[in-house]
């Protein structure tokens, strides 16, 4: 394996911050099922394959006292994990190196303090080639909340 970064300047990469955007959301007043079953049908409706619901909101509850909290984030929350063949390609053409953003996930929340007020979104990627799949999702989570 060939290395390409020396240790003084690995050093120095890890010691930066990690830019971390804010996500794009939306809040809807609806049950967490609702919202879900329409984040769902919507990206199933696309040909799109879900690959993983992750269930977030239940394994933090499950292991909540295993990790020494008593606080209850989320009433509860999935993220859905998907692909999109067509898309994927035109980021990938653009820079191999947007392999590393899929699959791409939209994830739905309702927090304890505000039940019946659903939280949907997803990741806003850098400008430029990710663009594309940016646009996917927001028109994934517009159609689910008739938007």
């Amino acid at each position: 394996m060939r290395k390409t970064m020396t240790g003084a300047v690995l050093a120095a990469a890890l010691a930066l911050p990690a830019a971390a955007e804010e996500p794009i959301t939306y809040t809807v007043e609806d049950s967490f099922d609702n919202v879900a079953f329409a984040i769902e049908s919507a990206i199933v409706g696309r040909g799109l394959v879900i690959d993983y619901v992750s269930h977030v909101g239940e394994m933090l509850e499950r292991t909540r006292a295993d990790v020494g909290s008593d606080t209850v984030l989320f009433t509860q929350a999935d993220v859905f994990l998907f692909c999109s063949a067509t898309t994927s390609r035109e980021v990938m053409e653009a820079d191999p190196m947007n392999v590393q953003h899929c699959p791409y996930g939209i994830f739905i929340a309702e927090m304890p303090d505000a039940e019946g007020r659903i939280t949907v979104g997803y990741r806003d990627y850098p400008e430029g080639a990710m663009q594309p799949v940016e646009d996917l999702l927001g028109s994934i989570v517009a159609e689910a909340l008739g938007l």
